[in-house]
């Protein structure tokens, strides 16, 4: 990866930017719109939003008045918890789709396997869920469909009735907390594992070897942590509202870091908290 214009390329052909700009909490009007607007004039191409965020509106709107040709700029939104189902997940995406203002969208994606009102049901929910998925895929309306915190038994659960493998699995990866199951079940189906939280929702500034490591690289806590997911692969979707540090999250490109200290960090234990159980959200 040479620059935040370096793409992965997932198993449909479609590219994706090597790097994403998140969006969660990022509150809706003034702040997400602007936030998204300085990502964009800082080079990030790739925004990442959900229903659930609130902010869909605000991300829209950035993405349209950046003046950047819709084509350049890859945006993702995913599917609220409780709108599960066929009927529910096709309304629903309309909704996003009219908050976003945006004819099309280029990731959409499952945010929560198993969450509290389809407990009981969760596999069926999610059968019928992307059975709508793949039907709003093969329609052209989204460029590329996916996943966000399943583990392996909610991946195999659903491609027991899926057509279309996901291109996509977005789940919390940052030093300390690598999923090694999750990460190992999606490339064997070969989805791209995008990496939500990648400072450990800022536990990161505090880890010891991550300060050293920011000192002998002459970069900051962020930028190494930033580093280190792209060199394992991941997608890293850092969040900021502070322009500077938007701008910081960005540069990567100049500097690698060697096997034995990617090792080192890789090494790191519950540093920085750990994800959700997912069959366990109370939402």
């Amino acid at each position: 990866m040479q620059s935040l214009n370096s793409t992965y390329t997932l198993h449909n052909g479609v590219t994706i930017p090597c790097v994403g700009f998140g969006t969660w909490q990022a509150q809706d009007g003034e702040q997400a719109e602007t936030a998204v607007r300085v990502a964009l004039e800082a080079g990030y191409r790739h925004i990442d939003t959900a229903a659930a965020y609130g902010n869909e509106e605000s991300v829209g709107r950035a993405v349209r008045g950046s003046g950047i040709d819709r084509s350049e700029i890859f945006v993702t939104s995913k599917l609220r918890n409780p709108d599960h189902g066929y009927e529910s997940t096709l309304a629903a995406f309309d909704l996003t789709m009219q908050r976003l203002g945006l004819d099309t969208l280029d990731l959409y994606l499952i945010h929560w396997p198993n969450p509290a009102p389809f407990r009981d049901n969760w596999q069926e929910a999610n059968a019928a869920t992307w059975k709508a998925f793949e039907e709003l895929y093969e329609a052209g309306r989204i460029s590329a469909i996916g996943i966000s915190n399943f583990r392996p038994h909610h991946l195999d659960a659903l491609l027991k009735t899926a057509r279309i493998i996901p291109m996509v699995n977005q789940i919390r990866l940052c030093p300390g907390d690598t999923q090694d199951e999750t990460v190992a079940a999606s490339r064997k189906h070969n989805i791209l594992l995008e990496a939500y939280s990648p400072l450990g929702t800022g536990k990161i500034f505090g880890v010891p070897l991550m300060q050293e490591m920011a000192a002998k690289y002459g970069k900051t806590v962020a930028q190494v942590s930033l580093r280190w997911s792209l060199q394992m692969g991941f997608l890293p979707l850092p969040k900021s509202t502070t322009p500077s540090r938007i701008k910081e999250n960005a540069e990567l490109f100049d500097f690698a870091l060697s096997q034995e200290d990617m090792d080192r960090i890789t090494g790191l234990k519950d540093c920085c908290g750990k994800a959700s159980d997912p069959d366990k959200i109370p939402f």
